[in-house]
């Protein structure tokens, strides 16, 4: 990777965690990454909010690594702090940009970057040089929120829609399950200056905790206080417990915690979302050593950290 003026890796203060190691000399901050561009995966993938999807899917991209510690992290096999396997391959500016214009010939609604807290500088160059070569379609940022305003504004206008989770307004949960005892405060000044950069265009997500409702129900009054108007609500019921995970609740949500947090909704007037159905098991979940990590009816895989661009309409190899 060609580095930037003054790269900002030499002395990391990209995240809130301001680590200050060299990545760009190889050193591995709190993300686990140096300041190589490392992903997972890349394709069409049908799970996301219904505007996001649309008819043809969003075009995912996952980066590995990641900025916080949560143990039962959907992704871990791609992050470097639950018990997985850090899986992801380095790629240039070149190859990123190759999977973008990729997903944009597959009819991709948009260019969905998942988890990239930790990379922002090199996607803004990724960005900036695949929009050179092409690419039309719009750019998401979706993440965990535990990010610096400072850092946010090196993407600029790059990033149409903003898709920031909420995960929690209380610091002992924070520090328990995030690793992150200031997330509430970093998560609220990004969110808030995402709405007030593009008002209208924030999807803020919350998981629903099972046994820790009065954390829901905080950031439901926080939505219906701050952000009623300026964004729309996405609310979760997807929480897996994962094995060897002994840091996060160990069952999934109940019908009844369910029904209650519904409640709150209309006792909050939170009307301009959506809400996912209530959802148990695991066979959802992805499997990052597979070249298609979701189930076929969720994902059309465009690229795989094992495989060049896969077959597949337009595809041009590497």
């Amino acid at each position: 990777m060609i580095p930037m003026p003054h790269d900002p890796y030499k002395n990391c203060r990209i995240c809130p965690r301001d680590c200050g190691v060299d990545r760009f000399a190889g050193s591995r901050g709190y993300c686990g990454e140096d300041s190589r561009l490392r992903l997972a995966f890349a394709g069409l993938h049908s799970g996301e909010e219904p505007p996001l999807t649309g008819s043809r899917g969003s075009g995912t991209i996952f980066v590995s690594g990641c900025n916080l510690g949560c143990g039962s992290c959907q992704n871990r096999q791609i992050s470097s702090h639950n018990a997985g396997e850090h899986l992801g391959r380095a790629v240039s500016i070149e190859e990123f940009t190759a999977i973008c214009l990729e997903l944009q010939k597959r009819s991709a609604e948009n260019i969905n970057i998942v988890t990239g807290s930790h990379a922002v500088p090199a996607l803004a160059q990724g960005l900036d040089t695949a929009k050179a070569a092409g690419l039309h379609i719009p750019a998401l940022w979706n993440s965990s929120g535990y990010e610096s305003v400072e850092t946010l504004e090196l993407l600029g206008d790059r990033i149409k829609t903003w898709l920031p989770d909420l995960k929690t307004l209380d610091d002992k949960l924070a520090g328990k399950f995030l690793n992150a005892r200031d997330y509430p405060q970093i998560a609220v000044r990004a969110i808030q200056w995402m709405m007030k950069t593009r008002p209208g265009d924030v999807i803020i997500r919350h998981l629903i905790l099972p046994g820790y409702l009065d954390s829901t129900r905080s950031v439901l009054r926080w939505f219906a206080d701050n952000a009623s108007g300026k964004a729309q609500l996405s609310l979760m019921s997807q929480y897996t417990p994962m094995k060897g995970d002994t840091s996060g609740p160990g069952r999934y949500l109940s019908e009844r915690e369910y029904e209650t947090v519904l409640g709150w909704l209309g006792e909050f007037g939170i009307e301009d979302g959506f809400c996912q159905e209530l959802v148990t098991g695991s066979d959802w979940l992805p499997d990052f050593r597979r070249t298609n990590p979701f189930s076929s009816g969720l994902s059309v895989p465009v690229w795989h950290y094992l495989s060049p661009l896969l077959d597949g309409p337009g595809t041009a190899g590497f």
